[in-house]
């Protein structure tokens, strides 16, 4: 595509988000839409392949890749989503959309701890529908965790999941080109996922790493041999542009690997003998079955894969025989559901203009660095631009169990108040909170609590795969996750004390929230309430299909991924994670699926 071309799409963008969105949907018809080489059928050409895979996300693009470099097998990817579009690429537009058609627009259920500030107490739960998955619509960081994580992982019986036996994974999926600090051995140079640094960083950013080192920490690479410390992001990033899951391993041109988008997998099919024998989906409204002769592989997430088990009568028995669905196999699926937990109510204002408000934004200047160097304000992701790693006194091992995330605006940056609302924040918070400092230069450092102690569970609502699940992550129910996050909020104030911000006049915005006004304006118990009213769930969702051995009674799927007591079934996505990791999950779940795919291949060539 010409420079013209995008700096046309990019100008109307900057003049009106969503109009731009519409009018790249008008311009799919011409080929813009799939722009990356990726080849898609509109149907499937055979009755059966030998491996079907659900879901293109990290779990499902990968795998698909991987099986079928074996000209022998014919390989199915079905996606519920369109193919990603132009606008897709630019990473500071990763929260454009929200609520989009590239969202399936899910929501929590009403929380009785968290979300207070939030419309209906129901936080936002985005989860992209669109080849890449929800790596086409993420915020792009690319943070693997602690060997302390995959280690307790074996240690539970989870067989060849080690830090040592994961690593070379993690290495095969990455191909690095990152800025100094970089451990080198512990990258990888030739694997399908781009990860780099942005190009382009706000002044600010360079002060939160100067105002680590005045606090005594290191500037790591995190994903090495340290883990605490401060560092800008690294993104799953190409020059400038957004690398996705389906960016990364589709665009290859194999003759025995079908890609079919805009299919809804509706369910299983499981024979008498216990035996996954094909899928059923929808597509154009009309509902499909297709066989496979080896084995169906769930990669949709830890919010659907848990879903497709249920529907297809893999679930707590209890639960499916209350909606009717015939039970497979009596299994704890749903149950274990983990997410990070943080804080979006921390503002900071400056006296100069160095952040990224929305009115510096829609000018020329940014738009045309952008389209013509891939660099600028625009290749920052979704805002987000360095993060630090630390342990608070209640750390309970060698891990970080805080992190804090740099962004260089906040709730503020746009006049018409589109970022809170895209977050469901509550008028009456934003109209007090943010309104009165719209168009003034301000940044956010976001808490985020690594390890909490809180756990939810995934439901269905009923047996029509229409109908979304219910979803109850049950946030900040264990006060410790509470403490860990008012840690983090003390740390981010300190931060904004330092020598390196106060070049900036950096300013503690402190309009108490609404619900909270009875408290003392910084107190820890204000802390408390605000933590609770502007709760931010990260969209981290993992644990729902849990992996582990035969002896454990909560375990869905074994050490090789396989669901225990149904053959030709295996789970390669988040899902399968027994025990909550450090870090963003993007990273662990290429990883899982690099070895999954090695795993399914060795099981069908000895």
């Amino acid at each position: 595509m010409s420079a013209q071309v995008q700096i046309g799409i990019l100008l109307l963008l900057m003049m009106n988000l969503s109009s731009g969105i519409k009018i790249l949907d008008l311009l799919a018809d011409y080929g813009l839409r799939n722009t990356y080489g990726i080849k898609t059928a509109p149907f499937p050409r055979f009755a059966e392949y030998d491996f079907i895979v659900v879901g293109s996300g990290p779990g499902g693009s990968p795998v698909a890749n991987r099986l079928s470099e074996n000209q022998d097998w014919k390989v199915l990817l079905l996606e519920a989503g369109k193919p990603e579009g132009l606008l897709h690429q630019i990473p500071m537009l990763a929260g454009s959309f929200i609520n989009s058609e590239y969202d399936w627009q899910y929501r929590v259920e009403s929380q009785k701890k968290a979300c207070l500030g939030i419309i209906d107490q129901r936080c936002t739960y985005p989860k992209g529908k669109s080849l890449g998955g929800t790596s086409s619509i993420n915020s792009m960081g690319y943070s693997r965790g602690h060997k302390f994580d995959f280690d307790h992982w074996a240690e539970q019986g989870n067989y060849g999941w080690s830090y040592d036996e994961v690593l070379p994974y993690f290495k095969k999926s990455e191909n690095a080109n990152l800025r100094e600090p970089v451990d080198e051995s512990y990258h990888g140079r030739n694997g399908y996922l781009h990860v780099q640094n942005a190009p382009w960083n706000t002044p600010l950013a360079t002060a939160f790493l100067e105002s680590g080192k005045e606090l005594g920490y290191d500037v790591i690479d995190y994903n090495g041999r340290q883990q605490i410390g401060f560092s800008y992001g690294q993104l799953t990033m190409l020059n400038g542009t957004r690398c996705s899951a389906s960016k990364a391993y589709l665009r290859i041109k194999r003759s025995n690997l079908d890609i079919i988008p805009e299919a809804r997998v509706s369910r299983v099919l499981v024979d008498n003998n216990n035996y996954a024998y094909g899928v059923e989906f929808i597509k154009n409204k009309q509902s499909y079955q297709i066989h496979t002769s080896k084995e169906v592989i769930l990669s949709a997430g830890a919010i659907d894969t848990p879903k497709l088990l249920m529907l297809s009568g893999i679930g707590p028995e209890e639960h499916l025989n209350e909606l009717g669905i015939r039970v497979v196999k009596n299994a704890q699926v749903g149950h274990n559901f983990y997410d990070h937990v943080g804080f979006a109510g921390l503002t900071f204002l400056v006296n100069q203009s160095v952040t990224l408000i929305a009115n510096k934004m829609q000018t020329p200047e940014p738009v045309l660095q952008y389209a013509i160097h891939g660099s600028g304000p625009y290749s920052v992701a979704a805002l987000n631009e360095a993060v630090a790693l630390t342990r608070t006194k209640y750390a309970t091992d060698v891990r970080p169990d805080l992190e804090l995330m740099f962004r260089a605006a906040t709730f503020n940056m746009d006049i018409d108040g589109r970022s809170a609302k895209a977050r469901r924040i509550n008028k009456n918070i934003y109209d007090t909170v943010w309104k009165p400092i719209v168009g003034k230069d301000a940044f956010t450092i976001w808490p985020f609590a690594q390890l909490p102690r809180s756990k939810g569970r995934i439901k269905l609502k009923s047996s029509n795969v229409n109908d979304d699940p219910v979803i109850d992550p049950n946030l900040l129910d264990d006060n410790s996750d509470v403490e860990i996050l008012v840690e983090g909020i003390k740390l981010a104030i300190e931060i904004s004390k330092s020598k390196a911000f106060r070049r900036y006049g950096t300013k503690l915005h402190d309009v108490k929230i609404p619900g909270c006004e009875l408290l003392e304006f910084a107190s820890d118990d204000y802390w408390r309430c605000a933590i609770r009213h502007l709760t931010l769930a990260f969209n981290h969702d993992m644990g729902t299909a849990k992996m582990g051995p035969s002896s454990d009674a909560a375990a869905i799927v074994d050490p090789e991924l396989r669901v225990h007591g149904v053959k030709g079934l295996r789970v390669v996505d988040a899902s399968i994670i027994p025990v909550m990791p450090v870090g963003h999950l993007t990273a662990t779940i290429y990883m899982i699926a690099e070895k999954g795919a090695d795993m399914i291949k060795k099981s069908w060539q000895s």
